[in-house]
């Protein structure tokens, strides 16, 4: 793609890799053909080429956007379904990043735009914050309607979508949240422990340390450590991410001063997308930038990273279908496709792909707040598929998705980690306890004479 940005433009570091960016594209749209968005909205201005488009406009004209230029980057999910897609390898994910910071910057939005995003910043990212909101959710309830008639859709969305039950505390807190026996150590990892995850689901951070421990890892939650930055990145708040990873970086830092670290482990995936990239969110920063790509170099997801370190025979087999979800940050974000799905048929289970496995969910971070009609859409549509599959359980590896499809279901959806958990040797998912009949122990192999004499 041609560009045709000034000398003065390209001394701006964001403008001058949207133009090494774009100068990739070749217009061949093939991308539009994986677009959740554009393949329900059938729009080209809702597709990764037509935004391009729209973004080449608005970076060359330096001017403020437009409503529809901020509409159609708006409805973006960053899935980035195009990236993986694209034959010309276009860094689709930060161009689209750029966009974002720029009309948060240039174009101040409505009232209750305003209002609405800046509650989601300042309340998802913080765990004490999001679960005291939670606690709120049954006095607002009998007032949803009120709200949608008012033009308050998202806040209705979002306490439709919150727990009718909340989840106790998470167990997991700073510091050693599990240790191997001295004889069995064999690594040592930090592990994001989340904002939203461990107030929605903190039984996911519990299983990882669990089905970590067991296998000789020492698994250590860093003080001061917190929100990966992601929540607020996609909402164009740039240097709140920043600052957020900063944070991060800082804590974590202080743990490897302490001793070996083998890796930063996460569970949601669509964190561990962000916290792989921090080498590129802080590459303009002096101080953090050469700590930030170590970080970024350490970060796994706790799929890649079990399935790295090997995870033995399961303790209990099973004869339980499951759907494996792969989530877009996991899948495009992070390039890991059959290492969750590997680790499940090791441990006993029936693993089937969902068709159109490429295709959003909907949920992508806070976009099922603030963009609920296409959301329910790709909800749907993604239902739909799984049902096909006729499975007994759901798995997939980031939060956001399972809170999206739980809503949509009758069969459990429930983390990977918590279902390889339990096949070696933890408790239970909640929502799976009728399945326990269609579980059974594996016999521990007889001692023959020999090992007694070793003994």
């Amino acid at each position: 793609m041609q560009t045709n940005f000034t000398a003065e433009q390209l001394t701006d570091p964001r403008l001058k890799e949207a133009d090494r960016i774009l100068r990739r594209c070749v217009h061949c749209g093939l991308c539009t053909a994986v677009c959740s968005t554009y393949v329900v909205l059938g729009d080209e201005r809702d597709s990764p080429r037509g935004r391009i488009y729209l973004m080449k406009d608005m970076f060359e004209g330096g001017h403020d956007p437009s409503i529809e230029v901020r509409r159609h980057i708006d409805r973006c999910l960053s899935c980035l379904s195009c990236m993986t897609t694209c034959p010309s390898g276009v860094d689709y994910m930060h161009l689209v990043d750029h966009a974002r910071a720029y009309i948060e910057e240039r174009a101040p939005r409505p009232a209750k735009a305003r209002f609405m995003r800046g509650l989601l910043a300042r309340t998802l990212p913080y765990p004490r914050r999001f679960r005291w909101a939670l606690r709120a959710v049954p006095f607002a309830r009998p007032f949803r309607g009120l709200m949608r008639r008012a033009g308050l859709k998202e806040l209705a969305t979002m306490i439709d979508m919150a727990p009718a039950v909340l989840p106790r505390g998470a167990q997991v807190s700073p510091g050693p949240a599990g240790s191997a026996s001295k004889n069995e150590r064999r690594a040592r990892v930090i592990m994001l422990a989340g904002c939203a995850q461990q107030v929605l689901r903190p039984s996911i951070n519990d299983a990882t340390v669990r089905l970590l421990a067991r296998r000789g890892i020492d698994v250590v939650v860093a003080p001061g450590a917190g929100c990966c930055g992601a929540l607020v990145h996609h909402l164009g708040r740039e240097d709140e991410a920043k600052a957020q990873a900063r944070r991060n970086i800082d804590a974590w830092m202080k743990e490897i001063g302490k001793g070996p670290v083998d890796a930063v482990i996460i569970n949601a995936s669509g964190c561990g997308t962000v916290v792989k990239d921090y080498g590129h969110l802080l590459a303009d920063d002096p101080v953090y930038a050469e700590r930030a790509n170590t970080i970024a170099g350490m970060a796994q997801d706790v799929s890649e990273f079990v399935a790295a370190a090997g995870i033995g025979a399961p303790a209990r087999w099973s004869s339980i279908r499951v759907a494996y979800h792969s989530a877009c940050s996991l899948q495009h974000g992070q390039g890991i496709t059959d290492e969750p799905k590997t680790l499940l048929s090791k441990a006993g289970f029936t693993v089937v792909d969902v068709p159109e496995g490429h295709i959003c969910c909907g949920s992508a971070g806070t976009y099922n707040i603030l963009e609920p009609e296409i959301a329910s859409q790709l909800r749907e549509r993604k239902v739909g598929n799984i049902k096909s599959t006729r499975p007994d359980v759901v798995a997939a590896g980031n939060i956001g998705c399972i809170t999206q499809l739980s809503g949509g279901l009758s069969a459990p959806v429930v983390h990977t980690v918590e279902l390889l958990d339990w096949a070696y040797g933890g408790p239970v998912p909640v929502g799976l306890e009728s399945m326990s009949d269609f579980v059974t122990d594996v016999p521990k192999p007889k001692r023959v004479a020999e090992d007694y004499i070793d003994a």
